[in-house]
């Protein structure tokens, strides 16, 4: 999503900056901004829209200093506008940031009572502010920095410029990428590789906690204690379309793995902790329009309709309200009853799934409220519902989804929430826990990608298997069905999902010991179920791959391969099923040569019927 740049050398600064933005536009943005020095002080220059604006706006200026930082910004606190565009700036500190601060709020009221005046609507400035507190105190730039830091909870990548030292430039990392670029004379930071493959091959990887100091002599690299740490320079030797994969070999692996980045971005700026409630942009649905809301249907195709049975779960859990998940080919054709008060939800990564946005159209007719989930800014989905949310996931280049997919299941989350929540149904309480568990859940998708070479060992060790079921139960079932979907997709194994209670009725039949089962078997109300249904694999020689929760000793003796989930709640616990299956999936294709980002006969986008 947001992308940063910094530079401290001896080539035109602005020009270095906008040129390392433009290398970012792919992360997708809504407003630009720079900061450098000029006649020792520092000037910011931003803008609302594309960097064309901000180029604009720049004109022919120059600027004299030799350091500067800059930022694409997709808006999450507050509105895409000029003010809340980056860099910010309090005092003599000025900041670039991706990441969200989790803790905004408290210390903007702290930070006010103590005289600071806020000028945009954005958790950023906060950071700017926070570190101009303690330099007003008397401390020095890299202490204030790391005294600010430590105030803040959640993620962060920064670039820092501190008025009254043209020498340096200061970069800060937890959770969210940043990259030290080591030149000739020259460094700079980016929050990707390829802006500054230009300029050099040489790399500096900060790890959580790390702040870096770059100044004409060098990079200091210090830790969370205020250490100076030893950092390896690492020799990056990609093509462009390496650079672009960030060294993953396939897409599809490098946005599996940017999957917790992508959650953290779509919930941010989305949850009131202190009220246990849910913000939604563009959203304008109070109390007395839910109210009238009768009935909800989600619709969608492929794989987002499997988030939609997901959603149907969480929904009706939240809400105590009745939703229908109808794929759009059928909803369509079948004269749905559906009308004023009902919501439609349109689900869609690229928002122009021809079925989709037919299945909308047909509902809008009929008198009913729309609402879009999409992953892609201005798509004609978003453009023709009353109500649009995105989801943060990014630019998806592998055709099979994967960082579309979760992002839809945590929007569905979040309007459960906002929805019940508004009808009365979910509590304060019960709402602040659900929003403290799901603030952990990209940390979790972490440990989850953690166990990814065990999944490879797995998916090895079943290559040759010509068929694969998946068994889920409740709202695990629907990860079932898009487990087994991407095994078809891109390994062109046949695969069927199925609600485990239905073995009985009919799969039952095509287990023998060469049928691997991929069984859903986290603890919640149906996991004795679930045993029940691996004990009728096992007593046909089926072959078990279980995901399990870590307390569950016992089912260890029950099956051949064991994968275990972290625990979370119930509501939460698809998205973490989610990463194995897709990883199964990568690497049974990739095991086997076939094209895993672009797999015969599919396309990205499904814009006619």
């Amino acid at each position: 999503m947001c992308g940063i740049v910094g530079y401290i050398g001896s080539r035109e600064t602005a020009k270095i900056l906008i040129e390392g933005l433009k290398r970012l536009e792919y992360r997708g943005y809504d407003s630009a901004g720079i900061a450098v020095f000029h006649q020792g002080k520092v000037e910011i220059r931003r803008k609302e829209g594309k960097l064309a604006r901000l180029e604009e706006l720049i004109g022919k200026e120059t600027f004299d200093g030799k350091v500067g930082i800059g930022h694409t910004r997709w808006a999450t606190h507050g509105r895409p506008s000029d003010k809340n565009a980056h860099p910010h700036k309090a005092g003599r500190v000025a900041v670039v940031h991706n990441g969200i601060i989790e803790n905004y709020l408290p210390l903007k009221e702290t930070l006010k009572s103590k005289g600071h005046v806020f000028t945009s609507e954005t958790d950023t400035e906060i950071v700017s502010h926070l570190i101009d507190e303690f330099i007003r105190e008397g401390h020095s730039s890299l202490e204030a920095v790391r005294l600010g830091l430590d105030k803040i909870k959640g993620s962060y990548a920064l670039g820092i410029l501190l008025e009254g030292d043209e020498q340096s430039l200061i970069a800060a990392r937890k959770e969210s990428p940043l990259v030290i670029g080591l030149g000739k004379g020259e460094y700079f930071i980016a929050s990707d590789i390829p802006p500054l493959l230009p300029y050099t091959r040489d790399f500096i990887f900060m790890e959580d906690g790390e702040v870096a100091l770059l100044s004409f002599e060098g990079v200091k690299v210090f830790g969370s204690k205020g250490d100076e740490v030893s950092k390896e320079t690492k020799h990056v030797s990609w093509d462009p379309l390496m650079a672009e994969k960030g060294g993953y070999k396939h897409f599809m692996l490098k946005e599996i793995f940017e999957q917790p980045r992508a959650v953290t971005d779509t919930i941010r700026g989305r949850l009131s902790e202190e009220k246990g409630d849910v913000v939604l942009e563009d959203v304008h649905l109070d109390p007395q329009i839910l109210k009238k809301i009768r009935r909800v249907h989600l619709i969608a195709c492929g794989t987002s309709y499997h988030a939609a049975l997901v959603g149907k779960f969480l929904i009706e859990e939240f809400c105590r309200i009745p939703v229908e998940a109808d794929i759009g080919s059928e909803f369509r054709y079948r004269n749905p009853i559906v009308g004023k008060d009902d919501l439609l939800v349109a689900i869609s990564q690229s928002g122009e799934t021809a079925d989709t946005l037919a299945a909308l159209r047909e509902a809008k007719r009929k008198g009913a409220a729309t609402l879009a989930i999409c992953n892609v800014v201005e798509s004609s989905l978003a453009r023709e519902a009353d109500h649009v949310i995105y989801t943060h996931a990014g630019p998806e280049i592998g055709v099979a989804s994967t960082k579309t997919f979760v992002t839809q299941l945590v929007i569905l989350f979040l309007i459960g929430m906002r929805i019940g929540r508004g009808l009365g149904f979910l509590t304060p309480e019960k709402g602040k826990a659900l929003i403290e568990e799901l603030i952990r859940v990209p940390h979790l998708m972490e440990e989850m990608l953690k166990a990814s070479g065990q999944v490879a060992r797995v998916a090895k060790k079943y290559l040759h298997a010509r068929d694969f079921l998946y068994l889920g139960r409740g709202i695990n079932y629907p990860i079932a069905l898009e487990g087994a979907l991407k095994l078809k997709e891109i390994s062109y194994v046949h695969a069927e999902g199925y609600p485990a209670g239905e073995m009985k009725h009919g799969p039952i039949a095509l287990i023998d010991r060469e049928m691997p089962v991929v069984v859903l078997a986290t603890r919640n109300d149906v996991y004795e179920k679930m045993v029940s249904n691996i004990e009728e694999v096992r007593a046909r020689e089926g072959k078990i791959i279980a995901l399990a929760s870590p307390s569950d000793r016992e089912i260890v003796k029950k099956v051949d391969d064991v994968i275990i989930i972290p625990e979370t709640l119930p509501s939460l616990t698809p998205i973490l099923l989610t990463i194995p299956l897709q990883l199964l999936a990568y690497y049974m294709a990739d095991f086997k040569g076939t094209d895993v980002d672009q797999p015969r006969n599919l396309a990205k986008s499904v814009t006619v019927e």
